[in-house]
């Protein structure tokens, strides 16, 4: 008998260890299309490479199979000699014949769904590195019976009908109805990861009802992602959500009808769940162009009327730096009933118009307010009704000018000299360890582990003078360009003295070392790092952006 069960495990894991097959598809690869990987026979640990050619790919399909946590079903795009994402794009594109699946207006990348393959629920899928794009009315595609048929106003570059625990990752999503559009599905949908992606160029002109994304889920984490603007006309939100459990952390969201609109389920399954009344958003770039539709950048709450269902309980909204370069009024939050309660910390506030021209709340709901920065003559609300309450419970600062390294080029990390340094509230334990402010975004797309001196500082983004430069000579040592992709250069110091220069990642790993005054960085990833120069007479060290 032991014998027995020893053959039948072996079989068994044999089976486990041999089912996973990789898919490469492309100019010299196994599969010249994306149409000849067996969509309807996806396995557990499958993954499917779809690399880089100089034409977009014109095609179309749907994904209803099952991963695990441990052997995902991953899609990912192999990058160009340039670093070139493969193109998917919907103008034109054919499904395949051997796929029969619903709402095929509706997706270029469809999760869920399907007849053939055998409709289930997806899980354990990973889209990454692709640019996904041309999903919209303006474009046809032929359907999976041959048949010429035209996308609908919310068709979607990736578009999940139904799914569990998905990954959309480093991709480009644009020119489309909405960029991403998830359904709960009865609140089939959950755990969801939208991560490191630029989303822009998406809405349909002149309509309020298509975004860059539109999502609701059970569990859904939106972080180091970059919101462009909506195509020029279209009235849409940049991020629109209706989910329970929602973070949003570490994004650089600008523009839109809104930057952020955050309103009800109409799945009870998800406003009965206990994290619908709990929503996360911290650690983000919120920037308001001048007539970039809403005066609003957050709406949170409900929008449908039905005030029962409606988000309510808890908006924590903290570390965030917010933008306006509105020249009339602009208000941070509409608060859709009394029952909506935001606690707003460690934020900067910012309008380049006059600060009374910024309002807190646009009448309902109750804003508490503590160790932010807002220009100076703020005001609770421009709006004459209502029963909102602006709580201030002290140490916020006011003043003209954060002090921006360079507002006109989009640093907003803090000068040296400001006073928001070391200024923030430590996070409450409540929200530890999980909400803890940990990263920062880089521009674009990318983060880095957010690096507290002392105290966490006002905003997004923490200031490291106390890393910056230690030099104890008359002339001091510059460290340039900084950011730079390819070579950086030491100025102000003789080659025969420099003993050693070390570039540390923020983790404290050595990762680079040098004795030049010219040095190549183009091998290390895009991120802060710190560099170290050792010479006879002084030292220095300095924060260095490699984009």
């Amino acid at each position: 008998m032991k014998t027995y069960y020893t053959i039948v495990l072996f079989s068994l894991l044999s089976f486990n260890t041999i089912s996973a097959t990789d898919y490469h598809v492309g100019p010299g690869q196994p599969l010249a299309n994306i149409s000849e990987v067996p969509w309807d026979a996806l396995q557990a640990g499958d993954k499917i490479y779809i690399h880089w050619k100089s034409t977009p790919y014109y095609e179309k399909w749907v994904i209803n199979a099952q991963g695990t946590a441990q052997n995902r079903i991953e899609i990912i795009g192999v990058s160009g000699p340039s670093g070139q994402k493969p193109i998917i794009d919907g103008n034109g594109a054919v499904t395949p014949t051997y796929l029969n699946y619903w709402n095929e207006v509706r997706g270029l990348i469809k999760i869920g769904g399907s007849s053939v393959p055998s409709d289930g629920l997806p899980s354990y899928i990973t889209i990454e590195n692709l640019e996904l794009r041309s999903v919209r009315p303006a474009y046809t595609f032929t359907t999976d019976n041959g048949q010429t048929d035209t996308y609908a106003s919310n068709a979607a570059s990736i578009y999940i009908e139904k799914g569990e625990h998905i990954i959309i990752r480093d991709c480009i999503i644009h020119d489309s109805g909405n960029g991403i559009f998830i359904g709960a599905n009865n609140g089939q949908t959950k755990d969801i990861l939208i991560a490191n992606n630029y989303i822009y160029d998406n809405g349909i002109v002149g309509s309020i009802f298509e975004h860059n994304t539109y999502t609701e889920a059970l569990g859904i984490t939106y972080e180091y992602n970059r919101f462009g603007p909506l195509r020029a006309g279209a009235n849409g939100n940049n991020l629109k959500d209706r989910s329970a459990g929602l973070v949003v952390r570490y994004n650089w969201i600008e523009s839109g009808n809104r930057q952020l609109d955050l309103v009800e389920s109409g799945t009870s399954a998800l406003y009965n769940d206990p994290s619908y009344s709990t929503t996360y958003v911290y650690g983000n770039i919120l920037i308001e162009p001048n007539g970039a539709g809403n005066s609003q950048i957050i709406h949170y709450g409900g929008d449908n009327g039905t005030t029962s269902q409606y988000r309510k309980g808890d908006f924590y909204f903290y570390n965030n730096t917010v933008i306006s370069t509105r020249n009339s009024n602009t208000t941070l939050a509409r608060l859709s009933t009394q029952d909506e309660t935001m606690h707003s910390f460690n934020n900067i506030i910012y309008t380049s118009n006059n600060g009374s021209s910024m309002a807190m709340i646009n009448g309902d709901g109750t804003l508490n307010s503590h160790h932010n920065w807002i220009k100076t003559n703020w005001v609770d609300s421009h709006s004459g009704s209502g029963l909102g309450t602006v709580n201030d419970l002290g140490n916020n600062l006011t003043g003209s000018e954060p002090l921006f390294v360079d507002f006109n080029t989009q640093d907003f990390n803090l000068q040296d000299t400001s006073l928001l340094i070391d200024a923030g509230s430590a996070i409450p334990s409540v929200h530890l360890p999980d909400h803890d402010v940990l990263n920062e975004y880089v521009m674009h797309t990318n983060s880095v582990a957010k690096q507290v001196v002392n105290t966490l500082d006002i905003g997004a983004f923490e200031n490291l003078s106390a890393l910056s430069v230690t030099d104890f000579s008359q002339e001091r040592i510059l460290l340039y360009p900084n950011p730079s992709t390819s070579l950086v250069f030491l100025k102000n110091i003789e080659p025969n003295t420099i003993k050693s220069i070390a570039f540390y990642s923020v983790s404290g790993q050595l990762v680079l070392t040098s004795t030049d005054t010219a040095i190549d960085v183009r091998a290390m990833a895009s991120g802060i790092y710190f560099v170290k120069v050792n010479a006879l007479d002084r030292q220095a060290i300095f924060r260095f952006i490699k984009q």
